[in-house]
């Protein structure tokens, strides 16, 4: 049975069991579902479901509710045990990793959080107030710090036996050899670790040229890099090189999701941790700022409008035909906006290539203007009987989509240059930019052509 299907059918019954209060039954189907599905399930019913769901299983299954609960998500986690005693809390946040306890205790209510902090602290739990002293959205703050490390000293065999004796390391991928002062001297593969006989010292076999990210890197970077490398993990280092953390490669899959998500909303005026049942008020707050920037722009391109009214007022057809002019330069520039925003998140697109990208999508504007002003040339002639009329929207549709690829490909990457989210402020500036240019060159055109349009009309 598809995963998607078993899903739906595991959501069905739960609801069912809900409606009717067979609560035993219940807990039993939920403690046999994985984290993920469980919080696919959490995010498809009510919130007074899914608080009580959540309390039935997390008084019999406390891991297991707490690992659906950082697959859901860090803000509606949070919300589930907002409402517990600070003992409680930290009972709970204790079932995670650091790096996932860190993530949901940054999003709990503000005296909480710090209670929760102060807690941890006495009773000495290392690992989480560590990770939330550094940025968010850094390398730091993503890392796991229960890092499993082996002195550069140690034969294989050794490594093995140390290896045996930590059986609750998270993800043995790589096994990172330090010196005395814990300085990443380098790595050995757990494959490799196990091909060579016992006695063989770990500095003849561990890698020294390897990859690692300071505490302070961009989590973006680090995904771009275990992404580019095909790694399995990532070892974080501080200023001084010594290891504090690994990044392994399901953290990083997070990240790429996250940041995915983000260009998105952004790119369309939207918060980026909105989401499907984020409330209405929340909603609005987050969506207006930008709307009413959207208004400011709109007012602007119907200023330009209000310049030609006299234009229009003779020929009328102008007004039927402007939206496909401001309308295909916007479209044509989303598109743009879009592949170049990407290379940028990817890495693939810089200030050193750019121009080879700018010749691309120019080309590419050019060549959509041509075939489609051709074709919207044609329509306007056959709808208005106008040959001149065609031939100013076709010209007019033709350096639109010039200026709309060009717009889309530069302007992310200035913005980039200046130290601005291209996916957050490009859309804004590119609508208007198309619409202003587009709307002047169509009227502009069609008042220097007046005096032939008006033998046509």
């Amino acid at each position: 049975m598809p995963a998607q299907r078993r899903i739906d059918l595991v959501l069905e019954s739960v609801k069912r069991l809900q409606r009717i209060g067979a609560t035993a039954n219940l807990l039993n189907l939920l403690q046999k579902q994985r984290p993920a599905d469980l919080a696919q399930i959490f995010s498809e019913i009510s919130e007074k479901d899914r608080r009580d769901a959540f309390t039935l299983l997390v008084d019999r299954y406390s891991r297991l509710a707490m690992e659906a609960l950082s697959e859901l998500g860090p803000e509606e986690g949070a919300s589930l045990i907002a409402d517990r005693s600070v003992e409680e809390a930290v009972r709970l946040l204790e079932e995670l990793p650091s790096d996932d306890a860190a993530a949901l205790i940054d999003h709990l209510p503000g005296t909480l959080s710090s209670q929760v902090l102060d807690y941890l602290k006495h009773k000495d739990v290392g690992g989480v107030q560590e990770l939330l002293e550094y940025a968010e959205q850094t390398a730091g703050r993503i890392m796991n710090p229960n890092v499993f490390a082996l002195s550069e000293d140690l034969t294989a065999g050794e490594a093995i036996a140390e290896l045996q004796k930590n059986k609750d390391v998270e993800m043995v991928f790589y096994l990172y050899a330090v010196d005395a002062r814990r300085h990443l001297v380098g790595v050995v593969s757990l494959r490799r670790l196990l091909l060579v006989s016992p006695e063989t010292p770990l500095k003849r076999i561990m890698t020294t040229d390897m990859l690692s990210m300071r505490v302070d890197a961009d989590q973006e970077e680090v995904a771009q890099v275990v992404a580019s490398y095909n790694l399995l993990a990532m070892p974080v280092v501080d200023e001084e090189h010594k290891l504090v953390g690994v990044i392994t490669v399901d953290d990083v899959i997070d990240v790429i999701k996250d940041e995915a998500t983000e260009d998105i909303y952004r790119l369309a005026g939207v918060a980026g941790d909105e989401h499907v049942f984020t409330p209405p008020r929340e909603a609005l707050r987050k969506r207006l700022p930008w709307l009413a920037i959207n208004l400011g722009t709109a007012v602007l391109a119907a200023s330009v409008v209000s310049l030609f009214q006299d234009t229009i007022k003779e020929v009328v057809a102008l007004a039927i035909f402007m939206p496909v002019v401001a309308g295909m330069g916007g479209n044509a520039a989303t598109q743009t906006l879009t592949v170049t925003v990407r290379g940028i998140a990817l890495g693939e697109l810089t200030w050193g290539n750019s121009r080879k990208a700018l010749v691309k999508e120019v080309l590419v504007g050019l060549g959509n203007g041509l075939i489609l002003g051709f074709i919207a040339a044609g329509v306007a002639w056959v709808m208005e009987g106008d040959p001149v009329l065609g031939l100013i929207l076709g010209l007019a549709l033709v350096l639109n989509m010039v200026v709309a690829a060009t717009a889309g490909t530069l302007i992310p990457i200035v913005l980039r240059a200046l130290k601005v989210d291209p996916a957050l402020a490009s859309s804004v500036f590119i609508t208007t930019l198309t619409d202003v240019f587009g709307f002047l060159v169509f009227l502009g055109l069609g008042a220097a052509f007046l005096d032939y349009l008006r033998v046509a009309v």
